[in-house]
C-alpha cells in the first residue's frame, strides 16, 4: 500500500496535496467544492480586515507556461470566513486553513484574534504577496516582519505559518529563518508568485493585464525551480523544528514528488489548479503513487528530504 498521507503540526491530511490560497476558495460554495475534491485540505482565500473587490481588471491572464495576475486580494472579508470555517468543519473532515493578510499591524492581530475560537485548524500568514498597489511586501523586511510574528504570537490560539515571497539571496534564507526560529511559527511556505512581471500581446503592442501598468504576480511553471530552491533551504536552515510546504508550477505528480524529496511535507496547487480544475488534485495523487511503486517507496518519510548532491 501506498500512503501519501502526511501531517502539518500535528493537523493530520490524507494526501500531501491541496489548493493554493487565492484560485476558486473565496466564496463558500468554492469553499464546499474543495471540500468534494480530492485537494487533503480547505484554505481560503486570503482574507483581510474588510471585504476586497481588489484590483480592476482585467487582472488575470493564462500564460504559456503558466500565468499573471494582479488580483489584489478580492475576499470578503474576515467575518465571512469565521462563518464558512463554522459551516465547513460540520460538513467536512477535512482540515480547514485559513489564509490571513492585512495592511497594519493592529488590522492584522484583529483578524488572528477573530479565529482564536472558530474550529480552523491552522493559519497561514500571507507575508507575500505582491499585487496590492502602493503597498510593499512585507516578507522582504526582515525587521517588520519580527515585529509582526511577535505581536502575532502573543494573541493567537491556533498553530500558525507564514507564506514567502521568493528569496534568491543567500543571506536573505538565513536572516528569513532566524527570524521564524524566534517564534512559534509550525510551518513556512515557499513560495508565493514571482513579483511584477510584465506580459505584452505582440499583436495588440498592449499589456495582457490593467493593474500597475500591467506589471504582475508570474506563476505557474516559470516559478517551479524558484520554489524548489526556496523549500530546500529553508528545508535545511529550519530543520525539525518548522516544517515546508511547497507551492509553485505544480501540474504533475512529479512535480509533487520534487518538492517532497526537496523537504516539503506537503505541497500546495494554484495555477494548475484553475487551468485543469478540480481532476488536478486526484491526477496528482495518482501519478506520485505511481512513482512511488516504481522506487519502491510506500511513505512519503521514505524519501522525504533526501535530495542527493553532486
Amino acid at each position: 500500500m501506498i500512503d501519501i498521507s502526511t501531517d502539518i503540526t500535528g493537523i493530520k491530511l490524507d494526501g500531501c496535496v491541496f489548493n493554493a490560497s487565492g484560485l476558486r476558495d473565496e466564496t463558500l460554495s468554492d469553499l464546499e467544492n474543495l471540500a468534494k475534491s480530492k485537494s487533503s485540505a480547505i484554505l481560503t482565500k486570503t482574507c483581510t480586515l474588510k471585504k476586497r473587490k481588489g484590483n480592476p481588471p482585467p487582472r488575470y491572464a493564462n500564460l504559456e507556461y503558466g500565468s499573471i495576475n494582479s488580483m489584489g486580494f478580492p475576499n470578503l472579508g474576515y467575518k465571512a470566513y469565521v462563518k464558512f470555517s463554522k459551516i465547513l468543519k460540520k460538513e467536512s473532515k477535512k482540515p480547514f486553513i485559513i489564509s490571513i493578510s492585512g495592511f497594519s499591524t493592529s488590522d492584522i492581530i484583529k483578524v488572528f484574534k477573530a479565529f482564536n475560537d472558530t474550529p480552523v485548524d491552522l493559519i497561514e500568514f500571507n507575508s507575500g504577496c505582491p499585487n496590492i498597489i502602493g503597498k510593499p511586501i512585507v516578507g522582504y523586511d526582515f525587521e517588520e516582519m519580527d515585529r509582526l510574528l511577535n505581536s502575532i504570537s502573543k494573541v493567537t490560539k491556533k498553530p500558525f505559518g507564514v507564506k514567502f515571497p521568493p528569496f534568491f539571496e543567500l543571506t536573505h534564507f538565513e536572516q528569513m529563518a532566524n527570524v521564524i526560529k524566534k517564534y512559534p511559527v509550525k510551518f513556512v511556505t515557499c513560495v508565493n508568485a514571482l513579483g511584477n512581471g510584465l506580459a505584452i500581446d505582440p499583436k495588440t503592442e498592449k499589456t495582457i493585464i490593467k493593474p500597475k501598468g500591467g506589471l504582475g504576480a508570474v506563476a505557474g511553471k516559470y516559478i517551479k525551480f524558484t520554489g524548489l530552491g526556496n523549500v530546500r533551504k529553508f528545508y535545511e536552515l529550519l530543520g525539525d523544528k518548522v516544517q515546508v510546504v511547497g507551492v509553485g508550477g505544480i501540474y504533475t505528480g512529479t512535480d509533487v514528488f520534487e518538492y517532497i524529496l526537496a523537504g516539503a511535507s506537503a505541497v500546495q496547487i494554484g495555477t494548475a489548479f484553475l487551468q485543469k480544475g478540480f481532476s488536478i488534485f486526484e491526477t496528482v495523487r495518482r501519478e506520485l503513487r505511481e512513482i512511488m511503486k516504481e522506487k519502491g517507496y510506500s511513505k512519503l518519510s521514505d524519501f522525504q528530504g533526501k535530495l542527493k548532491t553532486l
